[in-house]
């Protein structure tokens, strides 16, 4: 799995991304401007000792990262979303694309991409969100559940 973060701003979330990715063998996608330094304390504790492992790519913007990635298939998580990503049928070398922790996608993707967009359910009524990192980790590990049978009895 590929995952894409478009201008991420924390770097705890982004070390744990980092993490979640070296742990399920996924490729990191960053697209710049960056909320951070790739050498910031926080972003390697976050991290720990997992970084120097992880399979990372940092992209000027999106459409170098689309030039130099050539993705056949994405989906766009969002809260605007009008399905659930529950619905997507994962293959193994999809692009899973996040928005920042701020605004979350970019205004034209909304557009660009609108029959791509998934959410995540959540029913709670006072949550507008999760953290990002949690998200990509339910639905990382759901694409990994549909496409490596994780989670089956063996």
């Amino acid at each position: 799995m590929n995952i894409v973060l478009i201008a991420p701003e924390i770097p705890q979330n982004t070390g744990n991304i980092g993490r979640l990715c070296v742990a399920t063998e996924s490729q990191l996608h960053l697209i710049e401007p960056l909320g951070f330094s790739l050498a910031e304390s926080r972003l390697r504790r976050a991290g720990l000792d997992y970084w120097p492992h992880l399979s990372l790519t940092v992209h000027a913007d999106w459409d170098g990262f689309l030039r130099k990635s050539q993705p056949r298939r994405m989906i766009f998580l969002s809260t605007h979303g009008r399905n659930s990503f529950y619905d997507w049928s994962f293959e193994s070398e999809d692009f899973l694309v996040f928005g920042n922790e701020g605004h979350g996608l970019p205004g034209i993707f909304y557009e660009r991409y609108r029959d791509l967009l998934y959410r995540l359910p959540m029913p709670g009524r006072h949550s507008r969100s999760l953290n990002l990192a949690n998200t990509v980790g339910i639905v990382l590990y759901e694409g990994l559940r549909q496409t490596e049978g994780w989670g089956k009895p063996s």
